[in-house]
């Protein structure tokens, strides 16, 4: 089916039914919903779904991938929900893969895993911090898990007897679920705007169905309905000095050819984009100039929603589906104001500068820790601190060299990740930073190896490791959780997503969440500290102030941190000025108006080790500072410790 021309109106990607009313149209879809038994068509309508009511917004990349689909279409719903406007976004990816859980961080980055578990693309993480938005399985989807929904249907006998076939079935499929991401909205109510972003390019066999279905989706929904935007890529080879089109004007070609007509197209390239450019783009997209956008590198992408507003593509999505009049300017004002304030903070010079390192064996590629560096950049925001980030390799770190390696870090973070590559070295990391004072971080695996380095060097069990390294281990102080021992098989196993964790008052962590008794994070691991160990590691002196609220989980460690003018002890009473661990990942629930506690203690207490506690009464960041001053510097816990020459280490 061909594209329609170009247009100034509502979007109407050659679908419309003129002169047919309302009513008709409604049982034109009410018949495409029928068993595949009797018609050729199936498209399914979920209970509650009522056509109109619903928008979608759908994200196509052309030319290549790696544009940064996600950022866009988050921007843009962001501002859409600024607005008052209920939001949904969806990520659909086109490999076979049920979700993103085995997935290499060399091939897709890392695993992002939402409250109920999903383990699903790093997208989702953007999506819910521009949002400020929990996301679940509802949100992401890949080929892979559609066809086994559909064989799954096809066992059941759900198609009646029909020749279960690409078209109409699966593209049916897809369509289901962007109408049951309809119905459920944000979870609390139904979406106005449904945002699909579909991974990939324009082309690719992977996700040709996904765009064939969205075509038919645009038919069915009737104009007003679906808003198509072409972010392409517009090449600018440092030899010509000048940017080209044509790579754009044929991956919109693409497009076309498949039936769609783009809305809007969004730009992207290094500098902005010149006016003749735009102009070309625009005449060969039978798109309006007003329509066509600059998607240049920003300083940040956190910029990109007010910077786009100011250019009106918010305007022009409204008017492209009919919610112009639905707008809240009040509330979008009062939610501007807030997100202004963060980008003035984030985007204005510092005046203190942390080195933080980050050691892991994925560390040349950043995107392995997407989220940790973005929960960096968000306490960097409310504290005053520009950040920079050194990212460690620790398969090539060992005692010898860890001094050298860790110099002139301000604090370090020991991420997530599996298996026993550059384990040795994360735990002369560990060392290092707890006998030096500098303000550590460990998270899941770097909790792991806070407890066997504890256990080595101050409980003296030298063959003390965990189960996933060394399974003979004499002393196997992290060993596999009881319920993993009966699971066969990897993917969607582990103990994921969000959980409760039981604080203990007056502890660190008590003070970091502000007092909360029991705070949620979320998980994702195999392995736990074993209890048989936990009262050998307490009397050493290592507090587990964060445990599971009725098993014997041990979630959040940390050592005693020195009274007021005492100085770090290495024993018997071991103390530190920062060093905390989780056996949850907290930079997944970091947000940029919400940045995560345990991120924030430890720039506060890298920045009380590196510039003293004195404060500027200037300084525009002085109240954040002072009042993480007070948390790292409230009472201690008064804890129970082994005496010199104790057994507890020969046992």
């Amino acid at each position: 089916m061909p594209p329609s021309q170009g247009h100034d109106g509502p979007p109407s990607p050659g679908f419309e039914l003129p002169g047919i009313s309302a009513e008709a149209k409604d049982s034109i879809l009410a018949d495409l919903a029928e068993s595949s038994n009797d018609t050729e068509f199936y498209s399914p309508i979920p209970k509650g779904y009522q056509r109109g009511h619903h928008k979608f917004v759908i994200v196509l990349g052309t030319v290549m991938s790696g544009l940064g689909k996600g950022i866009f279409a988050s921007s843009v719903a962001k501002m859409l929900k600024d607005k008052g406007l209920t939001v949904a976004p969806i990520k659909m990816e086109g490999y076979l893969n049920i979700d993103s859980g085995l997935l290499s961080p060399y091939r897709h980055g890392e695993v992002f895993v939402l409250e109920d578990g999903t383990e699903c693309d790093m997208d989702l993480g953007t999506y819910e911090r521009l949002l400020d938005q929990n996301l679940s399985e509802k949100n992401f989807t890949t080929s892979g898990r559609i066809y086994s929904e559909i064989l799954t249907r096809e066992r059941r006998g759900d198609y009646v007897g029909r020749d279960v076939q690409m078209i109409p079935h699966v593209t049916g499929e897809v369509k289901r679920k962007l109408r049951e991401l309809a119905v459920r909205g944000d979870g609390t109510r139904p979406a106005d705007v449904v945002f699909v972003e579909v991974g990939g390019t324009v082309g690719d066999y992977e996700n040709a169905l996904y765009i064939e279905a969205l075509r038919e989706l645009a038919f069915e929904e009737g104009p007003n309905s679906c808003c198509f935007v072409a972010l392409t890529y517009v090449i600018e080879p440092p030899a010509l000095g000048e940017q080209k089109s044509k790579a754009a004007q044929l991956g919109i070609k693409r497009l076309m050819e498949a039936g769609i007509q783009p809305h809007i197209v969004a730009c992207r390239a290094t500098h902005p984009v010149g006016a003749k450019v735009l102009q070309k783009i625009a005449m060969f997209s039978n798109v309006p100039l007003r329509r066509v956008f600059s998607m240049h590198d920003r300083a940040s992408i956190y910029t990109i929603p007010e910077e786009m507003r100011q250019e009106g593509l918010d305007r022009e999505i409204l008017s492209l589906i009919g919610l112009h009049e639905r707008a809240d300017t009040g509330l979008e004002d009062r939610h501007r104001e807030r997100w202004k304030d963060f980008v003035r903070k984030l985007t204005a010079p510092k005046a203190r500068t942390l080195s933080i390192g980050i050691t892991g064996k994925y560390a040349h590629l950043r995107d392995a820790y997407a989220s940790i560096d973005k929960a960096c950049e968000h306490c960097s925001a409310h504290l005053g601190a520009k950040i920079d980030a050194r990212w460690i390799d620790t398969t090539d770190v060992d005692q010898e060299t860890v001094a050298d390696r860790l110099a002139d870090l301000d604090a370090v973070i020991v991420p997530g990740g599996f298996g026993a590559r550059g384990v040795e070295g994360k735990i002369a990391c560990v060392r290092h930073c707890r006998e030096q004072g500098i303000p550590y971080l460990g998270i899941c695996l770097g909790f792991q190896v806070a407890v066997i380095e504890f256990a080595r060097n101050v409980l003296i069990l030298p063959d003390a490791s965990s189960t996933e390294f060394s399974p003979n281990a004499q002393h196997p102080v992290i060993s596999e959780l009881p319920e993993q021992k009966r699971i066969e098989g990897l993917g969607g196993t582990m103990r994921l997503g969000g959980q409760d964790v039981l604080l203990t008052p007056g502890s660190l962590a008590h003070h970091l969440y502000a007092g909360k008794g029991v705070i949620r994070e979320r998980f994702r691991h195999r392995y736990e500290v074993d209890p048989a160990y936990v009262t050998r590691l307490e009397m050493g002196g290592l507090i587990f102030s964060g445990k599971h609220p009725t098993r014997p989980i041990m979630q959040f460690l940390e050592l005693r941190r020195p009274a007021k003018g005492e100085e770090k002890s290495t024993g018997p009473v071991i103390t530190h000025p920062y060093f905390v661990g989780s056996q949850f990942h907290p930079e997944l629930t970091s947000r940029p108006l919400r940045p995560s506690p345990m991120f924030m203690g430890l720039l506060a207490a890298a920045i009380a080790r590196k510039y003293g506690e004195q404060i500027d009464p200037q300084d525009p960041f002085a109240g954040e500072l002072r009042r993480w001053g007070g948390v790292l510097n409230a009472p201690p816990p008064s804890i129970t410790v082994r005496e010199p020459g104790s057994p507890l280490a020969a046992r």
